[in-house]
């Protein structure tokens, strides 16, 4: 096997375990914020501390910890939702579990400085 396909493998497999482990539907700040301007919620899925210590305006804060016995706070299982924390692990975590909540529109900002 040549380097340039090896390369290429390594590259694929990385790119699929980021995903994967981030929690897919991943979201540019640009994409973010067109949602939000077009009536997406904003979700802050960080600590109420982290919250109050500065957030994107208009977020709710949920942490990542309490989406599930929160998510009827999200409103409809279609509607467009943004999550984000500081690194995107939270997000990514609250994202799956929207997903198996039966939530259809839910995308993965990742961390804050992204927006």
């Amino acid at each position: 096997m040549s380097t340039g396909i090896i390369v290429a493998v390594v590259l694929l497999v990385g790119f699929f375990i980021v995903t994967r482990v981030a929690g897919g539907g991943r979201i540019s700040g640009v994409d973010a914020r067109a949602k939000v301007a077009a009536g997406a919620l904003l979700v802050d899925v960080r600590s109420p501390g982290e919250f109050s210590g500065g957030h994107i305006d208009g977020a709710l804060n949920i942490p990542h910890t309490d989406i599930g016995r929160r998510a009827d706070e999200l409103g409809a299982k279609d509607r467009e939702i943004v999550l984000y924390c500081a690194s995107g692990m939270r997000s990514g975590h609250a994202l799956r579990q929207l997903r198996g909540l039966g939530f259809t529109a839910v995308h993965n900002l990742g961390p804050q400085h992204a927006w």
